[in-house]
C-alpha cells in the first residue's frame, strides 16, 4: 500500500527502528495504531516540514506538526502536545491557553520539549508524549485520510490516518489552529 506515492513508506512493523523509544512504547500499547502506522526513512536535513514538502512535492496539508506548549498559572506549569496541519498554526494564545486554563502560554523551550518527550527536536510527535499531557488535535487533522508526522527522530517520518491521531492517548479534538 502506498500512502503517499512520493514517500517510500513501509508498515511500522517492518521498520520499528525508525521511531524513537517513546513512540515504539506507545505503538506497542495500541495494536490498532501500530497496525495502521507506516514509516519512512528520510534525510535528516529534510525533517522540517518546508524542506520535506518541497523535496517530496507534498502539499503542506499532508503534514501535521506537533508543538509542545508550556502554560503557566502562578507557579504551576502545564504542558501539552498540540497538533495542527502544516498549512495552519496552533492557536496558542487563544484556544490552547483557554483549554490549559493558564494566563500565559508559549512554545516550550527546545531543551525542555526534548527532555520531557525523549524525542529529537524536529521529530517530536504526539505519539508517545508523556501520559499526563493533553494532546490537543486540531479538527482538520482528523479529517485527513493520512498525515505525515514526526517519528521522534529527525531521520524518519511516521504516517497515520488522521482519524487515529484524534484517538491517541490523551487526545482532545477541537478547533486548535488559527
Amino acid at each position: 500500500m502506498t500512502v503517499f506515492p512520493a514517500l517510500d513508506s513501509v508498515p511500522y512493523a517492518e521498520a520499528p527502528e525508525l521511531v524513537a523509544a517513546p513512540v515504539r512504547a506507545a505503538l506497542a500499547a495500541d495494536g490498532d495504531l501500530a497496525a495502521a502506522a507506516h514509516v519512512v526513512a528520510i534525510d535528516p536535513t529534510l525533517a522540517d516540514t518546508a524542506a520535506l514538502t518541497a523535496a517530496y512535492d507534498l502539499p503542506e496539508a499532508a503534514s501535521a506538526n506537533c508543538v509542545v506548549v508550556l502554560g503557566r498559572r502562578g507557579e504551576e506549569e502545564r504542558l501539552a502536545a498540540c497538533v495542527a496541519l502544516a498549512d495552519s498554526r496552533v492557536d496558542v494564545n487563544r484556544a490552547v491557553r483557554k483549554r490549559l486554563d493558564v494566563r500565559k502560554a508559549s512554545f516550550a523551550p527546545q531543551e525542555r520539549a526534548v527532555g520531557e518527550t525523549g524525542m529529537e527536536y524536529g521529530g517530536i510527535t504526539p505519539v508517545g508524549v508523556p501520559a499526563t499531557w493533553p494532546v490537543l488535535v486540531d479538527e482538520r487533522v482528523v479529517a485527513r485520510d493520512w498525515v505525515v508526522l514526526g517519528s521522534g527522530l529527525r531521520r524518519s517520518k511516521l504516517l497515520l490516518p488522521g482519524a487515529l491521531v484524534g484517538r491517541l492517548a490523551g487526545a482532545e479534538v477541537g478547533p486548535y489552529a488559527a
